[in-house]
């Protein structure tokens, strides 16, 4: 008997041993090759000694400070190189312990920078369906992931959303990328007349999203034309990149591909790389001096927020993408994996879509691939891909509800960034095995 509540009630889980590079064993021995990073976490892969001294140091110096006491080096110098690694208008780092406790801080952040500027009624947020952002509920009546948000709607703040950019599903035959861009931004200024711009605080969006639809990026020109309509109408643009940031698109941040930049960034995952669990939130100069020059005083706050070791983490986490050059191994690599992926299963009739970008790739499995037709829901197509899967040693993230909540499904790939040639072809070898075992039942 197990005393733990886990995720699923009734799941039989293997126990973890240890990890060693791209690999986990269990206390069986039998290894498992990480092509998910458990949840795009673990970008340096699971035994970085940097990383490790580095937390084991500042454990020596002392474990915890609370943060309404003492500020400490390693949280000072955590936010002081991920602003260099942006523009000169983010100067500001307020660091969380996740994904969730990052968009619930930018949420209200945004909506205390209106208040601060006496415009208390800005309450609304506007997202994307087939979105996620976080389970806190802040963040859950945010995103547009519905299978999450069902349960508890009654207590969800109010939000809305609009369609997804999602060109696979949604872009007309005879519609050009720019026209489909431009369609789907749209949307977002439709939606705020609705509501009325003085009403609208934030749009709240994933540069690539993640788990709920699989790596799907947005067309060239949506974000900028996003971000003109958020200028014109008073809007604050919140960027999530928890899942698809600190390097997992091949920019160190993904909307430095989308000729726009956001009000608010939100960070995690990859951030500690899994090591410890951090998150952060990056504000602009507009929101922090607002709030600065008003009240002084963001009224919000976590207990372990700054965590010393934590930050200790992160530190030598982003200083092992620089010294080992692993931008440009994304690139690299994520080239080869979804070239891989493409010969061998370019002849797979239930697989329809191979997307993303970096190392952050989505396949959409489909019934017909001239029609799309999704997979019936009844065939649990995710769940069986991902108990293959395992049982062949390869981890991976499959999802069902990739088109509306209900119909859909897709895997997910986010190995980690030291990723070898060998280690793809191991990755793909095991993949297209398993896709073809648990087809036989589609």
């Amino acid at each position: 008997m197990s005393y733990m509540f886990h995720r699923h009630c009734h799941a039989k889980l293997p126990t973890i041993e240890r990890g060693e590079g791209v690999y986990l064993f269990d206390h069986q021995g039998k290894a498992y090759l990480d092509a998910c990073g458990g949840a795009a976490v673990s970008n340096l892969g699971h035994s970085h000694q940097a990383v490790k001294q580095a937390m084991l140091a500042q454990i020596e110096r002392v474990p915890f400070v609370h943060t309404g006491f003492f500020t400490n080096q390693n949280s000072e110098r955590l936010a002081e190189l991920i602003c260099q690694r942006m523009s000169s208008q983010f100067n500001h780092v307020y660091l969380v312990s996740g994904g969730s406790e990052a968009v619930e801080s930018a949420l209200k952040m945004a909506r205390q920078y209106f208040v601060e500027r006496s415009q208390p009624q800005k309450r609304y947020f506007i997202a994307r369906q087939q979105s996620y952002h976080g389970n806190t509920l802040g963040a859950l009546a945010v995103g547009g992931n519905e299978w999450r948000r069902e349960p508890f709607k009654p207590i969800l703040s109010s939000s809305h959303h609009i369609p997804p950019c999602y060109a696979y599903r949604h872009q007309h035959q005879n519609e050009s990328e720019e026209e489909y861009s431009l369609r789907a931004a749209n949307e977002l200024e439709s939606k705020i007349m609705e509501l009325g711009a003085e009403n609208v605080m934030a749009f709240v969006a994933e540069p690539i999203v993640g788990a709920t639809a699989g790596a799907v990026p947005a067309t060239q020109g949506y974000f900028k034309r996003i971000r003109e309509i958020c200028d014109r109408y008073d809007v604050l643009l919140i960027m999530d990149e928890v899942m698809c940031g600190v390097g997992r698109s091949g920019t160190f941040f993904a909307f430095e591909q989308e000729e726009a930049e956001p009000d608010l960034v939100c960070m995690a995952k990859g951030l500690g790389a899994g090591y410890q669990p951090i998150g952060a939130v990056v504000a602009n100069d507009k929101v922090y001096q607002t709030i600065a020059m008003g009240s002084g005083f963001f009224q919000h706050g976590h207990t372990f927020m700054a965590h010393p070791v934590a930050s200790a983490a992160a530190v030598a986490t982003l200083e092992a993408i620089d010294d080992q050059n692993l931008l440009a191994a994304v690139n690299h690599q994520g080239a080869i994996l979804r070239q891989s992926l493409e010969a061998c299963l370019a002849d797979c009739p239930y697989v329809g879509d191979i997307r993303g970008k970096g190392l952050f790739l989505g396949i959409e499995l489909v019934a017909d691939k001239q029609s799309k037709t999704p997979l019936a829901v009844s065939s649990n197509a995710a769940k069986h891909v991902k108990q293959q899967a395992m049982a062949n040693g390869l981890m991976c993230y499959p999802m069902a509800g990739t088109i509306d909540g209900i119909n859909g499904h897709h895997i997910l790939l986010a190995p980690p960034f030291i990723i070898e040639n060998h280690h793809i072809e191991e990755l793909v070898e095991k993949l297209g095995r398993t896709l073809s075992e648990v087809s036989q039942a589609w």
